[in-house]
């Protein structure tokens, strides 16, 4: 009989264990915010029960061999060591720092999490991640002139006035729901609010900015960047963010085409083919074990290994470590800047920008060519664990060229824009320099078309750079720019 009850007490334990997803221990303060949440939010709680988060301890985590580990960092407090990370680790964390830190339930909780939350067991990725262009991307963009006046002309409502059309400033909703909704949002605590919940009369913090994922965000406690970007939450899945569909978010218009040239590639042709039968959450991760095709993270992020166990790349969260080039977003293609805050770079003209307008690099600036070639050969390395040598640098010799390429049709269109800044039928600088048709076809110019060009040839684009949206229209831009100056020309000598 005793053995029949211990029979029945290990499968009702198994039953619970499977049903709730859970097997480690969880802390009381997560118990009890489980025990409203499981009713409040079911969907957020169905999520952390499926994650890593919810079944390993991170003493357990640290117990793994070095390769697959997915913690850096090599103790945590002992409070959080024997329990898994839950609601209660991470939005009480770190209290006293954080601006929306209020009173719930007896508990100081936070709004947003943030990656110096993360950092107590992710510090490696943390500091990384704060080298990356993309944690500044909210003040690369806000505090440049130059990109903001592309910002303002891009989103500001226009409205014909005295016979103009007259740009109106775009509105923060506006910007949060365009430009910001990748570059991030700054979030602020504008007050509190009481309200009527499921569980009574409530009060938490009023939000500006809020809610974003964006990469460089700037959360209540003064830190760069949404780890939620890549890993959303609250799975934050390594098996998410190793899927091209979590770049697409971001790279997918003509501006950063990345997903759709990745998409008609023959390496985007093979994931959509075969993805079902690879491992997206092995680590570390085997090529030709857990996958047969690089994605984004393949070439950019993830610890890579070959069938022995050797390094082919190691885990980065900068995410231009194997990137010499920097190919989009700015006029001219160019060497990575040395330093993520773009904002410290001027040119000759004075202007924000890692070039002349005239295409010469401003080289205190950026990475040298020592930097460029140590950052090529990693990423030559991902890349030859599937290829010869002959076929990996005859690819990089037609990335390069069409680097060279795109830049001369660029220097072109500008020359074009600036004949007419010269002439008096454009305004040109001080001005904005976003505002007028053949400004606009000068942006078009290195803003989709160039970098369609040059993202076709880093990915296998084909077509992408050929006729969808490259070569073609770089030339046929040209021509209408060249044209649009000899009318504007004409018509200021009658």
């Amino acid at each position: 009989m005793r053995r029949g009850v211990w029979w029945f007490l290990l499968v009702m334990l198994l039953v619970l264990g499977v049903s709730s997803g859970v097997w480690a221990k969880i802390s009381e303060a997560t118990e009890a915010c489980l025990s409203c949440h499981e009713t409040v939010t079911p969907g957020i709680v169905a999520d952390w029960k499926k994650s890593l988060h919810a079944q390993v301890t991170p003493r357990k985590a640290l117990g793994k061999e070095k390769l697959a580990r997915r913690m850096s960092a090599e103790r945590v407090p002992s409070r959080l060591a024997e329990v898994v990370v839950g609601c209660a680790e991470c939005h009480t964390m770190n209290p006293e720092s954080h601006k929306d830190t209020f009173e719930h339930n007896g508990f100081k909780v936070h709004v947003v999490v943030t990656p110096k939350d993360c950092q107590t067991c992710h510090p490696v990725e943390v500091a990384q991640y704060e080298k990356n262009i993309m944690s500044h991307a909210y003040a690369n963009l806000k505090k440049n002139p130059v990109y903001h006046g592309l910002l303002d002309t891009s989103l500001g409502p226009q409205v014909f006035k005295d016979g103009k059309l007259v740009y109106e400033k775009p509105a923060l909703e506006t910007q949060a729901d365009a430009c910001l909704y990748c570059h991030g949002t700054k979030v602020e605590v504008k007050g509190m609010a009481t309200r009527e919940t499921e569980m009574g009369e409530m009060t938490f913090p009023v939000l500006s900015g809020w809610p974003n994922n964006g990469v460089g965000r700037i959360n209540p406690d003064g830190s760069k960047g949404s780890c939620s970007s890549c890993h959303p939450r609250h799975s934050f899945s390594i098996a998410v963010a190793r899927k091209p569909y979590t770049c697409a978010e971001c790279h997918k218009g003509p501006d950063v085409p990345a997903y759709k040239v990745y998409m008609v590639s023959k390496h985007g042709n093979i994931f959509s083919s075969a993805k079902h039968q690879w491992n997206f959450d092995a680590v570390p991760w085997t090529v030709g074990k857990d996958f047969s095709a690089p994605t984004c993270a393949t070439c950019h992020a993830s610890l890579i290994v070959d069938a022995e166990g050797n390094v082919v790349a190691e885990r980065t969260h900068q995410m231009n470590d194997r990137s010499a080039w920097r190919i989009f977003g700015l006029i001219y293609a160019h060497p990575h800047p040395k330093e993520p805050d773009t904002t410290k770079i001027k040119n000759k003209a004075g202007l924000p920008l890692p070039t002349e307008l005239t295409g010469e690099p401003v080289a205190e600036f950026l990475i040298d060519k020592k930097e460029m070639a140590a950052r090529t050969a990693k990423m030559k390395k991902v890349c030859l664990a599937c290829h010869g040598t002959s076929w990996v640098d005859g690819f990089f010799a037609k990335f390069e060229k069409a680097i060279e390429t795109t830049n001369k049709q660029t220097l072109a269109a500008t020359q074009i824009l600036l004949e007419a800044w010269n002439k008096g039928v454009a305004q040109g600088l001080p001005a904005s320099i976003f505002d007028e048709a053949i400004e606009k076809m000068w942006v078009e110019q290195w803003l989709f078309y160039a970098n369609s060009t040059r993202f076709a040839a880093a990915m296998g684009g084909a077509d992408y750079g050929a006729f969808a949206n490259g070569r073609w229209y770089l030339n046929k831009n040209l021509q209408q720019m060249a044209d649009w100056l000899k009318f504007l020309l004409e018509a200021k000598e009658k």
